[in-house]
């Protein structure tokens, strides 16, 4: 807001003298909170600098206060706007200035005359090291960039996906909801592995979001305007499998048909490869796949012609693979072959703070479907859904919430609606407090997981304490936890739920 100065003529306890009053107090307390402020007139000449601007003179080549009070702005600060605010006489509030002093946070406000004339402009300097006060915040702009950058593929995917018959990836790594420790590491990994053109392989239990990942992947990758072909093994009966990842030729076995068929790798050529419940492949078939893999060829069901083809594969499995190794029932070089870029995509309990933005997708998702309105989950039944194990995970979650928004008569649902559907489902609701107040076993479940995960949310939750119990005082914070406070800013940019405790 324009600081309007105005002759103090009456006494400070009178309305104007209270007034002018708060003008000194305001203009006190912007030369106190910033790094540096000076004040110039309507001519663009500096009239006063205060102590904080003053250790900037140096950098700016300047020896003492005279070589910058009574000079034209423009000729003692290089870069500056200053002049662009007398002429227009509106504010900028925040902006960036760059100049041979560094980079700098800076407000520019007018100063206008009780009849509204611009009399001069106060400069303001609000941080003088924005890589590093700022570098939350920067981190925040810069994912959000990224998910929008990954909207945008998803969009442009959908658009050519009609013109490719529809062999396209549906979804990007931006469809992957949550901002917790552990899916914003399950990102980062998706994000690098999709640089490479090495085989990827997700584990984890089943509605966890692994083909949805495999999509973000293909998405992610330099072959994204390429085909990406799915095939889950585990819903192909054995007898078919061959010919459906090789394809056939005319004759090739009894009803087939008459013009052959291509098989998924062949589809696949250029593109992406995802081959769903890896663990369920017959072993026979187990070789074949790894020759393929090896030679970047195929041998169609009947045909005496190898196919070159070049395919990146992404498999997923809900299965302990090495224990099947170990049992025979998978092969060890296949194994080796697929295990190159391993990502473990964890379980809805391992991050329940993912749930509330689950559940608005999900919800959103649901009555678009329906054609009803969002519904909105009470606080009690947001804390009952937090409190339940999941062993179906997202795709459990999804199944509970359509059945309470399509038994629903109202638009909110409480936690007994959803206690309800978890208990027909043969699921015996778990209560928010007893979970809270339950002691942790050491082999839980929540514990059987990579250590770094572990201490990594462990040390979240002492950022987040620490900042409570200060209200917010960075400074303080960073005193409690023992570290320095650009180290307490480093942690803070790689967490999503820091809010401001100010």
């Amino acid at each position: 807001m324009p600081v309007e100065v105005t002759p103090t003529t009456v006494l400070p306890h009178e309305p104007q003298g209270i007034l002018d009053l708060a003008v000194r107090s305001m203009f006190q307390l912007l030369s106190s909170l910033s790094q540096g402020m000076f004040i110039m007139d309507v001519n663009g000449r500096i009239v006063w600098v205060n102590e904080g601007y003053r250790r900037f003179l140096p950098a700016l080549g300047l020896g003492s206060v005279e070589d910058f009070v009574g000079h034209q702005v423009e000729d003692v600060i290089p870069n500056t706007q200053m002049r662009r605010v007398l002429e227009t006489g509106k504010p900028v509030l925040i902006d960036l200035l760059t100049n041979r002093a560094g980079t700098f946070v800076v407000s520019r406000l007018p100063l206008l005359a009780e009849d509204g004339a611009v009399i001069g402009a106060i400069g303001m300097v609000l941080f003088d090291q924005p890589e590093t006060t700022l570098q939350p915040l920067i981190a925040k702009f810069a994912r959000l960039q990224q998910d929008l950058e990954d909207a945008r593929r998803e969009l442009a995917a959908q658009r050519s996906a009609h013109a490719d018959g529809g062999r396209r990836a549906k979804y990007t790594l931006a469809s992957f909801v949550g901002a917790s420790a552990a899916a914003t590491e399950v990102k980062r990994r998706a994000r690098r592995a999709a640089l490479s053109s090495s085989p990827v392989l997700l584990l984890g239990e089943t509605g966890t979001g692994k083909e949805l990942l495999a999509h973000g992947i293909h998405s992610a990758s330099p072959r994204a305007n390429r085909p990406f072909v799915s095939v889950n093994i585990a819903a192909v009966p054995d007898t078919l499998l061959e010919a459906e990842f090789f394809g056939f030729v005319a004759g090739a076995f009894t009803g087939a048909d008459r013009r052959g068929r291509e098989g998924k790798f062949k589809l696949a050529d250029g593109g992406t490869l995802f081959l769903d419940e890896i663990g369920d492949m017959p072993l026979g078939l187990q070789s074949k796949l790894l020759r393929a893999l090896q030679e970047g060829e195929i041998e169609p069901l009947g045909s005496n012609r190898l196919i070159p083809v070049d395919v990146r594969i992404v498999a997923a499995t809900s299965r302990d693979l090495s224990a099947l190794v170990r049992d025979g029932r998978f092969r060890e070089d296949l194994f080796y072959r697929l295990n190159v870029l391993p990502i473990r995509v964890p379980p809805l309990r391992e991050r329940r703070e993912d749930i509330p933005a689950l559940v608005e997708v999900l919800g959103e998702e649901l009555a678009q479907r329906s054609g009803a309105v969002q519904p909105e989950l009470l606080p009690e039944a947001m804390e009952l859904l937090a409190a339940q194990s999941w062993r179906g995970n997202i795709r459990e979650l999804r199944n509970v919430l359509e059945q309470a928004l399509l038994r629903g008569d109202s638009l909110a649902i409480d936690a007994g609606q959803l206690a309800a559907v978890l208990r027909e489902s043969g699921v015996e609701p778990q209560n928010p407090v007893m979970r809270e107040a339950a002691p942790q076993d050491g082999a839980g479940p929540d514990l059987l997981r990579p250590l770094a995960e572990q201490v990594a949310e462990l040390e979240q939750r002492a950022i987040v304490a620490a900042l409570k119990a200060h209200k917010g005082n960075k400074v303080a914070a960073a005193r409690l936890l023992g570290i320095s406070r650009a180290t307490l800013y480093a942690r803070m940019e790689c967490m999503s739920n820091i809010q401001s405790f100010d």
